[in-house]
């Protein structure tokens, strides 16, 4: 399975590979055009008794108190309200370039307290701000929860995690973020910065217009002379993000994570000469019954007790050689060794840190 999993993941990097080019679109982004995150305090309501507990969240009754106040509700002062159904949220959405008043947004909603489901709940309205503190958009609507979970009798089972949900388009524009793109130069930034790039996108730029328009200002960023027409700007804009580039071969990479036990390799990744021990060790605890009978007629009593007998196990590992000139000779030579993915995770990190590894090593 393991084997299967790498040989995918080497044709999907031949397949990569054998791009000729790709568009400006992909590879850069003009100066100025990006989303900003948006963040809000809110409540979900409607629960079924799997909201926050008070006591041990207190700010979910503070919250609610303060809310029913501005409704014209007045609550008594010292009041132990029993929320449970009830739970404090956090709010987030990201509010894409040009995005005007009126417009739609994804919204996904956390418990920030104990509440042990959201499902079935309704968020109340919300302001989302920005880094600048104003509010961009309104969040209110009814949670998705992809989770579920079950009880009875003291027994319960979970599928997924249910403090957490989406809302599809629950969220709308209520301020737009004003955009600056330059009066006379545009500035396209690489995703990736490589100089082999930057030169080939300035070539291909300055060959498609037939004069000179674009400059490298270094491996990361090209300045553009652009129309100071809005609408031929648009154009120019238009134009130049459709050229097709042929990108710099991207570095190899091997990507690792921590939480899933995920390991993925991408590009030429080799090894240098290099020796690899690879072992297990099991522990087994066993616990036998026993029953201690005295002699007849002796007037002993009968003891009864269990032995614990523990066994120790180490695999036989021993030190293979490992070098490799492509992906799929470090596959097989990773593999020889019976490593799984855990395992693989801890010898990559080793072979990286004595410098055999000829790859970028990244662990998210």
């Amino acid at each position: 399975m393991l084997r299967q999993l790498f040989v995918l993941l080497a044709v999907a990097t031949i397949v990569m590979g054998s791009a000729q080019a790709e568009r400006i679109k992909d590879l850069a982004d003009f100066a100025g055009v990006r989303s900003n995150s948006l963040v809000g305090y809110g409540l979900v309501v409607g629960l079924d008794g799997s909201g926050d507990q008070t006591m041990q969240a207190p700010f979910t009754g503070q919250s609610m108190t303060n809310m029913l106040a501005q409704l014209g509700v007045t609550i008594p002062p010292g009041t132990n309200m029993q929320l449970r159904n009830v739970a404090a949220v956090m709010v987030t959405a990201s509010l894409p370039a040009f995005a005007r008043p009126g417009q739609q947004l994804d919204i996904v909603v956390s418990s920030i307290g104990n509440a042990r489901s959201l499902r079935g709940g309704t968020l109340l309205m919300t302001p989302l701000k920005g880094a600048d503190g104003q509010v961009y958009a309104l969040a209110q609507g009814n949670l998705l929860i992809n989770g579920a979970s079950a009880e009875s009798q003291g027994s319960s089972a979970v599928i997924n995690q249910q403090a957490g949900g989406r809302i599809s388009g629950g969220a709308t524009v209520e301020r737009s973020v004003a955009l600056d793109l330059g009066r006379t130069n545009l500035q396209l930034n690489l995703k990736e910065a490589d100089f082999t790039t930057a030169l080939n996108m300035v070539e291909r730029i300055n060959t498609t217009f037939g004069y000179t328009v674009a400059t490298a200002i270094d491996g990361g960023s090209i300045e553009l002379q652009s129309p100071q027409s809005a609408n031929d700007r648009v154009r120019f804009m238009a134009r130049v993000e459709n050229i097709d580039v042929t990108p710099g071969a991207a570095d190899p990479r091997v990507v690792i994570n921590s939480r899933t036990g995920s390991v993925v390799l991408s590009g030429p990744v080799t090894l240098r000469q290099a020796a690899v021990a690879h072992g297990n060790l099991s522990v087994t605890i066993s616990r036998q019954p026993f029953v201690s009978q005295p002699p007849a007629f002796s007037g002993g009593e009968t003891v009864t007790g269990t032995t614990t007998d523990i066994t120790i196990e180490q695999e036989e590992g021993s030190l293979q050689m490992v070098e490799g000139v492509e992906l799929m000779a470090v596959v097989d030579a990773l593999n020889s060794l019976g490593a799984t993915p855990s395992d693989l995770m801890a010898i990559l990190q080793a072979l990286h840190a004595s410098g055999a590894l000829r790859a970028e090593l990244e662990i998210i």
